[in-house]
């Protein structure tokens, strides 16, 4: 029997990696497959919404089954921001310039209490499900690190004396926001698919 297709909604190569990763075992009968589609508005007020967009834009253009995650850094001190609007944080998608503003931003604040937060959502159908995962922390003064991708070498997650980017990825895919976020939708995936 052929492996039941399911789309990643998403552009972004490191999420296509990171996923496969995060996933391994739980995809066994399910053939992960890439998005090639056109990139929905996301205009949603939370990740949650963000990833249901992303799934049922994937869904309806392919008419298969799609999975997409929405995530980013929520900073106390800072009200919650960078939060949904974390890719675009200085105003494009530089990961760089998204990082720098955020130090200059925290510059001077004790309190760098942190989250990165992921929803994970699932379309088929008619059906929908979100699952969200969230990764305590904190904002490092500077960076640390090379691996990951984002805000990971200036997180340094809850209990860890280094930074996301200092992690191996598999480290970092057994514990992140992501892992837990789809680790607890692929239940729910694999009832409905399989």
């Amino acid at each position: 029997m052929s492996p039941v297709q399911l789309v990643l909604a998403t552009h972004n190569a490191h999420k296509v990696v990171e996923l496969r990763r995060i996933l391994g075992d739980k995809l066994d009968g399910i053939d992960l497959i890439g998005y090639d589609g056109p990139e929905p508005v996301e205009d949603g007020d939370t990740f949650g919404a963000n990833a249901l967009i992303k799934a049922r834009a994937a869904a309806k253009h392919t008419g298969l089954a799609a999975i997409a995650d929405d995530s980013g850094i929520s900073v106390d001190a800072l009200g919650g921001a960078p939060g949904i609007h974390s890719a675009r944080y200085a105003g494009n998608r530089d990961d760089r310039e998204n990082l720098e503003l955020l130090l200059a931003n925290l510059a001077g604040i004790t309190d760098r209490s942190a989250q990165f937060d992921c929803a994970a959502a699932f379309v088929v159908g008619d059906f929908e499900h979100v699952e969200d995962g969230v990764w305590p922390g904190s904002v490092l003064l500077e960076p640390a690190g090379v691996g990951g991708f984002g805000y990971d070498p200036v997180f340094r997650p809850e209990g860890l004396e280094v930074s996301a980017a200092q992690l191996t990825a598999d480290e970092k895919n057994a514990i992140s926001h992501r892992a837990r976020a789809f680790g607890q939708i692929m239940p729910v995936v694999r009832q409905r698919l399989l």
